[in-house]
């Protein structure tokens, strides 16, 4: 497995007090999770002022291309100095959090890092969930909310109503059929000599 390189450097002086306070300060303004965020933020800073300084004795087309992608951030440059003169916030305020924020898209800055952490924010209709990702001018006025998409509900089966007709007659009591007489028992084949034998007697 290749290790990455970091893409960013740590302070030189660790312990500088005036430092820690204001990268605490960026830090809680702008939502960071940690200081790495920071750093790397820097080293985009330190790598755009390195290209302006490649490009000061380049011909003013070589120059356009390098302000062209900056003016698409949102950033405003126009001369090598004002890509020299760029600061951290100028880069953190193109992150996706700040620009949501600041569209009252949501209330904090850190509500909207925790809303595109979660996958609530599209851009141009595609979800981004990168906080570090930053909004070219093209698409900040494509951001827009995730909408849940609501489940219709099962509608319940009624039971079909019984018809009237049936249901009274249901009710009423059926009159009985009337008893047949009972028919007197025939004599078995025992009984009849014996009542014959009887009336010999007499």
């Amino acid at each position: 497995m290749i290790r990455k390189k970091n893409l960013y450097k740590k302070p030189m002086k660790p312990f500088e007090k005036e430092r820690i306070k204001e990268e605490e300060q960026l830090k809680k303004k702008y939502a960071l999770k940690n200081k790495k965020e920071l750093w790397k933020t820097q080293a985009k800073v330190e790598y755009c002022r390195g290209r302006a300084k490649a490009l000061a004795k380049k011909p003013l087309e070589e120059q356009e291309i390098l302000f062209r992608k900056l003016k698409a951030l949102g950033l405003n440059t126009n001369t090598i100095a004002d890509v020299l003169d760029l600061q951290v916030e100028d880069i953190l305020k193109r992150r996706l959090p700040t620009v949501v924020a600041q569209k009252k898209l949501a209330d904090t800055t850190r509500q909207a890092r925790q809303m595109v952490v979660h996958k609530k924010i599209l851009i141009n209709k595609k979800v981004v969930n990168s906080p570090s990702y930053l909004v070219p001018l093209s698409e900040e006025n494509k951001i827009t909310l995730k909408k849940k998409a609501k489940k219709p509900k099962p509608k319940k089966e009624e039971a079909p109503a019984a018809e009237p007709q049936a249901e009274q007659l249901a009710q009423e009591p059926q009159a009985e059929a009337p008893a047949e007489p009972a028919k007197p028992a025939e004599p078995t084949q025992e009984e009849a000599p014996k009542e014959e034998s009887k009336e010999a007697t007499e």
